[in-house]
């Protein structure tokens, strides 16, 4: 199938033949569904925090915090593509929605309008104004959603990167330090080091703190193979094989990277003003506090087992009920062992809103072990679709990560995937017809054998930019 050439071209991408051929087996097989058993709700897989909890919860990670090692993680690679693909049609095709008419009715109340504003005349025709955005002037079509510019504030505009600064200031940072990580784009590097070094020391000022900024670019052995509508390999005009970007969950090799007790995870556009980001705040505090206290219960358990003077019920009863993991009739000290040595990632989950997303549901895996997981719709059956529609929250993408053992050793993390839980869509090259895979998604398949804990919080914790308009909503707009 591969011819010398090739084989040389899947190395470079650090990739071996026999990866690429398993690649070509899961197009031909297709990924299979998941067992889903039930949707998670409120008491069945979703905790609900009282006060008391969530300020107990605060408490115990602002006592642990100094000691520890925190990072807070920001997938924030590619284009915003879809954020101005409305704005492109009417550029491009003439295309007037009515997205595009309240873009030009609000255009001023946009953090970006002051910015924009020295690239227009008064009066100009509206495809100027648009094209400004998206082409030559702001240029955001071809930017990552970091470099926008989301909120106006009396002393100066932040664009999305910034306000995760700032945010990290609050609940991130071990004593006067903040670390902060970020997945970017190779072409993009430049950009985030340039809007950094012009505010990064300001915020340092601020807030009494030192940012330990770092950025990693997704791995080219992460790549999928792109195929052809049968399943050969897609060759490029000049007989090359093409390789593509195989989605966020090829990100797990850039978490597994970090040296961390805690890893907060959190999406770029995901952000929003000072006036509203008290509950996300406590919230971000408490997720890490519910993680810190299963784990101390869990490393204890281990040892207990270790030296023999374990209540094997008791353990079981923790693994059922707090790690939400549902054991099988049949089950031994040795799989409660293999249970509690997991990483962990505590996430936090909103009511259904109407939001798009990934829910949280429980599954079933190899010998009847139920666990909960967050499962997009492509990975749920036909059959088993209305148990979506049935669901009560969704995954906003707010989790809190313990990825250490109870030695203080890290996990490999490329070891908890679940391989099984691709994706496979259609896209297009140069015109012609192609089939992608992704690999199992970050928050999805990625972290399938993690123990996996939902924790509610609210909507307010929840401001996502999808479009650009969503930037006129009340979340990311200053206070009347």
């Amino acid at each position: 199938m591969f011819t010398e050439k090739d084989i040389c071209q899947i190395e470079q991408h650090g990739l071996t033949v026999a990866q690429v051929e398993q690649q070509i087996e899961n197009f031909r097989q297709g990924f299979p569904f998941l067992k889903i058993v039930r949707a998670a709700s409120a008491g069945d897989g979703v905790v609900v925090l009282s006060p008391e909890q969530i300020a107990s919860a605060v408490e115990r990670y602002e006592a642990a915090a100094e000691l520890l090692q925190i990072v807070k993680f920001v997938p924030a690679s590619g284009a915003a593509t879809r954020m101005f693909k409305e704005l492109f049609e009417f550029v491009n095709d003439d295309k007037y929605t009515p997205g595009i008419e309240r873009l030009l009715d609000n255009i001023e109340k946009f953090a970006f309008w002051s910015e924009l504003s020295q690239y227009i005349v008064p009066d100009s025709p509206e495809e100027e104004i648009v094209e400004a955005i998206i082409k030559g002037g702001l240029n955001y079509g071809s930017k990552p959603k970091g470099l926008v510019t989301f909120h106006a504030y009396p002393d100066g505009n932040r664009k999305a990167v910034e306000e995760h600064l700032v945010e990290g200031a609050a609940y991130a940072r071990m004593g006067d330090k903040v670390r902060l990580h970020f997945t970017v784009s190779e072409e993009h590097k430049g950009g985030f080091w340039d809007v950094l070094g012009a505010t990064q020391p300001g915020y340092e000022e601020a807030f009494g703190v030192k940012y330990d900024i770092s950025f990693s670019v997704q791995k080219p052995s992460t790549d999928t193979i792109a195929v052809n509508p049968d399943n050969t390999p897609f060759r490029t005009d000049d007989g090359n094989l093409l390789f593509r970007p195989a989605g966020h969950g090829a990100l797990i090799e850039n978490l597994n990277d970090i040296d961390a007790d805690i890893i907060f995870v959190k999406n770029i556009d995901n952000v929003t003003t000072d006036a509203r980001r008290g509950d996300t705040i406590t919230y971000k505090k408490a997720l890490a506090g519910v993680l810190l206290e299963l784990q101390q219960q869990a490393f204890a358990f281990l040892k207990q087992m270790e030296q023999g003077s374990a209540d094997n019920a008791e353990v079981a009863r923790f693994v059922e009920e707090r790690l939400c993991v549902k054991l099988p009739e049949q089950w031994s000290a040795s799989t409660l062992v293999e249970i509690l040595n997991r990483p962990i990632r505590v996430c936090g989950v909103v009511r259904n809103q109407g939001e798009p997303g990934g829910g949280p549901f429980w599954v079933e895996g190899d010998g009847g072990v139920q666990s909960l997981q967050i499962a997009e719709s492509s990975q749920i059956a036909p059959e088993d679709i209305h148990l979506m529609k049935s669901a009560t929250h969704f995954n906003p993408v707010d989790l809190v990560c313990g990825v250490k053992n109870a030695a203080g050793e890290k996990f490999d993390l490329t070891q908890y995937t679940d391989p099984a839980t691709g994706f496979i869509s259609s896209k297009s090259s140069g015109g012609r017809e192609l089939r992608a895979q992704e690999l199992p998604g970050l928050w999805n398949g990625a972290m399938a054998k993690w123990n996996t804990v939902l924790v509610e919080v609210p909507i307010t914790t929840f401001s996502p930019v999808k479009v650009v308009q969503d930037l006129l909503r009340p979340e990311h707009q200053p206070e009347a």
